[in-house]
């Protein structure tokens, strides 16, 4: 099963859209469903099932305000190295790759909860 992440992203100017990654693969949508819908055509699924989590992005126990500030800082400046052909310096990336890894442990953790 393919994992795929949808994070809410704001432009410069403040307008708010969808991400969605799977790999090395992203796609960009005004909503969530658009964002997903367009990486499923580029992920080539023929057959596409998924359980679909819906969080609201508030901190929680699972993961903190500090984190998803830190999160969303890092994911900036990674948007702007890629941006700029560049790559993250290896402490940043290892940082975003901790944070990321920390949010779908804190997910799991989330649906965990919700099925009980």
């Amino acid at each position: 099963m393919t994992t795929v992440a949808i994070l809410p992203i704001s432009d410069a100017s403040g307008e708010k859209s969808y991400r969605a990654i799977a790999g090395d693969k992203y796609s960009v949508g005004k909503t969530a469903g658009q964002a997903l819908d367009a990486l499923t055509i580029q992920l080539g699924e023929t057959e596409f099932s998924a359980l679909l989590v819906i969080q609201s992005f508030r901190p929680d126990s699972f993961f903190s305000a500090e984190q998803q500030e830190r999160l969303s800082d890092l994911m900036n400046l990674w948007r702007l190295a890629r941006d700029q052909e560049q790559e993250l310096p290896p402490e940043q990336q290892a940082e975003l790759d901790r944070l990321v890894e920390a949010e779908l442990r804190a997910a799991t953790a989330r649906t965990t909860a919700l099925m009980q």
